[in-house]
């Protein structure tokens, strides 16, 4: 049954709103922590597109597609993720939808009967979208369990987030040593076309590569150095350890995938940051202490900030602090000295402070900052 001019509105408006986009996501993330575990750009690609059908069969009935739909659980399958945990997470944003689709439909005096029929006919589709993303899910995992990536695959989550440690017997296959020492690999990709292009290049440095956590990650055999990635990649690489070692290096790469920028990390560079990110409350506490005389919505103030924290950044050397920022040093100075006037920082050129106050100045202003 065709919908209603004013119904079709409404939904076509749905279907454009970011913001209704961000609440189903959070709902999704929210009722599903396996699939909270994938980027949330993968949640949404996901959410985007049952929302998008089902609202297209909701006003079109006849131009129903399945295909994506079989095609999103098998992605979902190779990354992963539980089947009972993906449909929490679809039926979470489904119930969400379609309270949003009828107060929406109320507010503009679209009759009941026309919204308890066009909710009936969503309901119908959107349960077939569903049984369509299970088939997806279950063809890939009947194809994965036949071949050897998934086994390697399955080796990996095994070592590196649960289970009973491998046998020698069962890492011989992955071509893994039990004395060996392997570099943990963590990467952002979490498409599973685009993941297997990646691990064609990682695999030139040996070792074993698999979705974890719907996140492209490996053990190399050797530091993956010089590896080619796209512009948009991100990849953290943590220095050679011991298989027992490696759950808990494999958690500190993942901790600092969160922080790093796009591009090649080495995780021993980033062992400031993780270590400080991983006390929050401690932050607001130093920054409190510290940074209380600040106002976060004066842009002065955030200047001064920035400008110090770049200070820290570069030795608290006057010189290559201005190279940074572009100024003149005797700016750079002028700065300084207005911030050590409104707060407790020890800042002053050769101060010869000790190392631990010259971390406590830049965590507070990183947090203050907003890079937390």
């Amino acid at each position: 049954m065709p919908a209603s001019p004013l119904i079709r509105q409404v939904l076509d408006a749905m279907a454009a709103d970011e913001d209704l986009l961000d609440e189903l996501v959070k709902a999704a993330r929210s009722q599903s922590p396996e699939v909270a575990r994938l980027p949330e750009a993968e949640n949404r690609r996901h959410v985007q597109f049952l929302l998008s059908a089902a609202l297209r069969a909701a006003t079109n009935p006849d131009n129903a597609d399945y295909t994506t739909a079989e095609a999103l659980g098998a992605d979902r399958a190779a990354q992963g993720v539980p089947l009972a945990d993906l449909l929490s997470g679809v039926q979470a944003g489904r119930m969400l939808a379609a309270r949003f689709a009828v107060e929406r439909a109320r507010a503009v005096g679209v009759p009941d009967k026309i919204i308890l029929e066009t909710v009936l006919e969503a309901e119908r589709y959107t349960g077939a979208l569903e049984r369509h993303v299970v088939k997806g899910y279950h063809a890939a995992e009947l194809q994965l369990s036949r071949t050897v990536r998934d086994a390697r695959t399955q080796l990996l989550r095994t070592l590196l987030l649960a289970g009973h440690p491998p046998t020698p017997e069962e890492l011989r296959p992955a071509g893994l040593r039990p004395d060996g020492r392997y570099s943990c690999v963590v990467s952002d990709v979490s498409d599973p076309a685009r993941a297997r292009t990646l691990e064609q290049a990682l695999l030139e440095f040996g070792g074993v590569y698999g979705l974890v956590e719907g996140r492209l990650t490996g053990l190399a055999a050797r530091p993956p150095t010089g590896v080619g990635l796209a512009e948009d990649v991100l990849l953290v690489v943590a220095p050679p350890a011991a298989l027992p070692e490696l759950r808990e290096v494999h958690r500190l790469c993942t901790a600092a995938a969160r922080i790093a920028g796009r591009g090649y990390h080495d995780l021993s560079e980033l062992a400031g940051e993780i270590a400080l990110g991983a006390q929050p409350l401690l932050g607001e506490l130093l920054t409190a202490d510290l940074l209380g005389e600040l106002d976060p919505g004066n842009a002065f103030h955030r200047e001064l900030a920035a400008t110090a924290l770049t200070y820290l950044d570069h030795g608290q050397r006057l010189r290559p602090t201005a190279d940074a920022l572009h100024l003149h040093p005797n700016t750079v100075r002028y700065r300084l000295d207005r911030l050590i006037e409104l707060t407790p920082l020890a800042l002053a050129e050769n101060s010869g402070g000790r190392v631990l106050d010259a971390v406590r100045s830049w965590w507070a202003l990183r947090h203050w900052l907003g890079g937390r």
